[in-house]
């Protein structure tokens, strides 16, 4: 890893820590960690145990592992614009997790697991025609790949608002109000459900770190040097799946983090997947929670949803990236 790279990962991770210490205690009602852990029963200590602290970290897991996600699709892929919000993965992980909840019980605690397991086999079958219709004779064409992925997400959102038109007003709202996007938890039963999605799939994409190297290449030249493109297809899919699933049945779809970071990344320390896939899980989790940060304070006292926020800055972002991609100047 060269010196830039471990300066840029040495200052994300004081960033990271900084934000976890710091985010938790900002809010309408100012927190101190001297008040909090003085008297844990308190008011205060209830609002920064059971609310603030699980939002924090739930926005540090998620916007690492949609970060993580965009960073593998994009090697995986050979293709800078991919990630699992533009290939339309989140769309049919919402798809499956909307289906749930129309068909499950109301409360989103007591159907978490079959909103999970629906969120997996939407994201699951999206990847795989996406996948299809995009491998060809000499690889993955890239521009089949976005449109194939932009098929699959208007298919999956048209889907989404039958669901919605079906559903009673009570479920569409719900339904509504959660395609937003939002870190909003009470405890730690979401929280420590999607820190085992993540840490399950960001272990599997950091041991493909050296596969993902080679891609950088070319396909032919990474399979000449001994990389086997269907396995390392199948578990970087698998992974980024699961844990888009994961994170879409309990936050809603969140977009553009996966598109955003890993190329900011990028420009600060360089391709190298032994730098970029923990640098992406540490930017990608400190900007989604600044992002809701920010949030929560731009329409104080009401509350922004954070993937409001993030579409806001992502879609200038993903114009400017095809402007710089057509005059040839953004490479992986």
């Amino acid at each position: 890893m060269k010196r830039g790279a471990r300066t840029a990962l040495g200052v994300l991770t004081v960033i990271w820590l900084a934000v976890l210490v710091l985010v938790p205690t900002v809010g309408s009602q100012h927190l101190s960690w001297q008040d909090v852990f003085a008297a844990p029963d308190s008011t205060a200590g209830q609002i920064f145990w059971r609310l603030r602290l699980p939002r924090v970290l739930l926005g540090l897991l998620a916007g690492g592992a949609l970060a993580l996600g965009g960073a593998a699709f994009q090697a995986l892929f050979r293709n800078p614009l991919a990630e699992p919000y533009t290939l339309g993965v989140a769309s049919g992980a919402a798809l499956g997790a909307v289906l749930a909840q129309q068909l499950g019980p109301t409360e989103l605690s007591a159907s978490l697991p079959l909103v999970a397991l629906a969120s997996f086999l939407g994201a699951t079958v999206v990847s795989a025609v996406i996948l299809a219709f995009a491998a060809g004779p000499r690889g993955v064409r890239s521009q089949t790949l976005l449109l194939a992925g932009v098929a699959m997400s208007l298919s999956c959102s048209a889907l989404i608002l039958f669901v919605q038109y079906w559903a009673d007003f009570t479920r569409t709202f719900r339904m509504v109000r959660w395609m937003m996007g939002g870190l909003s938890v009470v405890g730690w039963s979401e929280v420590l459900w999607v820190a085992v999605w993540v840490a399950g799939g960001s272990v599997v994409l950091y041991g493909l770190r050296w596969e993902l190297n080679q891609l950088l290449a070319g396909e032919e030249l990474a399979a000449s040097r001994g990389v086997d493109l269907a396995r390392l297809r199948l578990l970087a899919l698998a992974a980024t799946s699961g844990m888009v699933a994961a994170l879409v049945a309990v936050t809603g779809p969140i977009g553009f983090i996966g598109l955003v970071v890993p190329h900011l990344l990028r420009r600060a320390g360089g391709a190298d997947h032994l730098f970029l896939l923990p640098a992406c899980f540490l930017g990608g989790g400190a900007f989604l929670a600044l992002c809701d940060l920010a949030a929560r304070r731009i329409l104080a006292p009401a509350e922004l949803p954070v993937g409001v926020l993030t579409a806001l800055l992502g879609g200038p972002f993903f114009l400017w990236l095809l402007i710089r991609r057509r005059s040839g100047t953004v490479e992986l």
